[in-house]
């Protein structure tokens, strides 16, 4: 009984403080004890990462509530692995964790193509028509069969069965017949190459955007090092600085942009 009275006076102890802690108090507990309310209070205070990033998968075929709790199950996986002595910060850590489990759940269990909502439930419909109807009818149930037993239109049961062939992508390695042609054709030969420059382009536009955040002594760092190839030595010549500290301002401007790209994410 004096165990449990420990333990609870404890909990008690931890609701009052955990408020009062700052995040990195927070995480240095909590790899120590593993204490869950420790966890419970982190994964509050970052739960708007979470809602960030679910949003932006609003409407691309799951409902946002399934992608936010998927979210939610990725934010507490970063709690767990974040170790703060590798001296990042924890949104950036959590950010791509978070977005991993994400676009796990949607291979699992998404549409690869945004097709109405009708059509997916229209779909489900069907599959289990064709079962029951196969058993009742004892042969493949027709068009018109699925249509009657759902009490819809053939139109729109040959619709529904159209739009879930996107549910499960089909192999670029599948063949087809070219009318007595010598060689098949392969789905790969018809499906046309992304352009290479297009990730350039995003990429630029992105390194733009970013360095309006850098002060003028920054953008003159990054551009210096990374654009004109200057050592550090000669920026700091320039700038009449050690070349220490350009290399502290160096790492800093690196930081800043890592943030700002995988805010983008």
């Amino acid at each position: 009984m004096k165990n449990v009275a420990k333990a609870s006076d404890l909990t008690m102890t931890l609701n009052k403080s955990l408020k009062e802690l700052s995040e990195k108090e927070l995480f240095q507990h909590y790899r120590k004890t593993k204490n869950i309310e420790i966890r419970n209070e982190l994964v509050n205070r970052y739960l708007y990462i979470g809602e960030i990033l679910s949003k932006k998968y609003i409407n691309k075929g799951i409902d946002y509530e399934d992608i936010y709790q998927v979210a939610s199950l990725g934010l507490i996986y970063a709690v767990e692995r974040y170790d703060i002595d590798k001296g990042f910060e924890f949104s950036s850590f959590a950010t791509p964790t978070i977005i991993g489990e994400i676009k796990k759940y949607f291979r699992d269990k998404g549409w690869s193509i945004r097709v109405p909502r009708r059509i997916q439930e229209l779909s489900k419909k069907v599959n289990t028509a064709k079962v029951i109807l196969q058993q009742t009818l004892q042969r493949t149930p027709k068009i018109q069969d699925i249509a009657e037993y759902l009490q819809c239109s053939e139109e729109e049961v040959i619709e529904a069965m159209e739009g879930s062939q996107v549910y499960t992508p089909k192999s670029l390695d599948l063949t087809y017949d070219n009318d007595g042609e010598d060689k098949d054709i392969q789905m790969s030969d018809l499906i046309g190459e992304t352009d290479k420059n297009y990730d350039e382009i995003e990429m630029k536009d992105f390194i733009i955007k970013a360095m309006e955040k850098l002060n003028e002594v920054e953008k003159k760092v990054l551009k210096d090092r990374f654009f004109n190839t200057k050592t550090q030595i000669e920026v700091a010549k320039e700038l009449e600085v050690s070349q220490m500290t350009i290399s502290r301002m160096e790492k800093k401007v690196i930081e800043k942009m890592k943030k700002e790209f995988f805010k983008v994410q």
